[in-house]
């Protein structure tokens, strides 16, 4: 169950959402896109604005104008989001006939999927578009998925996990393609990941999520400089170290049930400072540094250490583990 999700995303910025798995990062793009099954999916309050639109208030052939044109997703599985039975051709011409809101003959569509492919630095792109997905690597799909996704040419692009399933070599070189592309086009993307490796070498702010909630937000260098939630922290710690130094013990206790979620702070039976407010009272968000307006410098942290009322660590801005 996501509780309170308020994320901002402004033009020709890299985002990135970080989280363990399940903790909602999926969930929370699958409603920005009205893609979410509903049932057994519901949404019971909110807004999802996109230039200035609520995107929750519109009918389905409005949403569906922005959807696939002005915003895209690339799916975490390749394989699960081509479909095995066309081919690449007759997936990649809806996609750019919906796009293009105009008659286009097939011979410009086939123009411009063999274009899309080549920016995708696919060899061959005549002899790909004939070729059902069955006959590409788990890399060559994905870049298939990304060509697909940025054949829009995209204000938006929302990348889900484009690494998955991809040797590491090859997951480097589509987060690689994914950057100087959205560069190019000056797109702004919401990378979601559990890696705080990519996170850390390809966006330009991050928020970090868990059991549903954003616990933490801060730009990059400062997030990676001074982590401030105890979540956070504990993710930090968990990273395996070329230096050595032992392995990590990883983040003591369980995930709570997200049908049935702890009162108060959701991280508060795992946290090792945790206090008598945090099992009654959900911290609101803390401003640690930066001022309002901003786009870069804000740090903001839902943690009752920061508050001056209860935590210490209000007036220190450090939390020590």
């Amino acid at each position: 169950m996501l509780d309170g999700i308020n994320m901002v995303v402004y033009p020709g910025e890299k985002v990135g959402l970080v989280g363990e798995t399940g903790c909602g990062k999926t969930t929370t793009m699958k409603t920005a896109l009205n893609v979410l099954p509903m049932p057994p999916g519901q949404i019971e309050s909110g807004q999802i604005h996109f230039k200035g639109q609520d995107l929750l208030a519109m009918n389905g052939r409005e949403i569906s104008r922005i959807r696939g044109r002005e915003v895209t997703m690339i799916f975490q599985d390749p394989m699960a989001a081509l479909n095995p039975v066309f081919t690449v051709e007759e997936q990649f011409s809806p996609v750019i006939k919906h796009a293009a809101n105009a008659r286009l003959s097939k011979k410009e569509v086939r123009a411009r999927a063999i274009a899309a492919l080549e920016e995708v630095a696919l060899a061959d792109p005549e002899r790909l578009l004939k070729a059902y997905p069955t006959q590409l690597s788990g890399g060559m799909r994905q870049r298939v998925c990304i060509g697909m996704a940025l054949a829009t040419t995209p204000q938006l692009l929302i990348a889900d996990e484009p690494g998955t399933a991809l040797d590491v070599t090859i997951q480097a070189q589509v987060l690689r393609l994914i950057h100087d592309l959205v560069e190019d086009l000056n797109t702004s993307i919401i990378l979601i990941t559990h890696s705080l490796g990519v996170v850390r070498e390809t966006v330009d702010r991050v928020y970090v999520m868990y059991a549903g909630s954003v616990v933490e937000m801060a730009p990059t260098p400062k997030l990676f400089a001074n982590p401030l939630h105890p979540y956070t922290q504990g993710l930090m710690e968990s990273v395996p170290r070329l230096s050595g130094g032992g392995v990590s013990q990883g983040i003591p206790g369980r995930i709570p049930d997200y049908m049935d979620p702890p009162a108060g702070c959701r991280f508060h039976t795992r946290c090792p400072h945790v206090m008598d407010i945090c099992s009654r009272q959900k911290p609101p968000v803390f401003r640690i540094d930066g001022e309002d307006g901003e786009v870069d410098g804000v740090h903001e942290v839902t943690c009752f250490l920061y508050d001056g009322e209860h935590g210490a660590a209000a007036t220190t801005g450090e939390v020590t583990t």
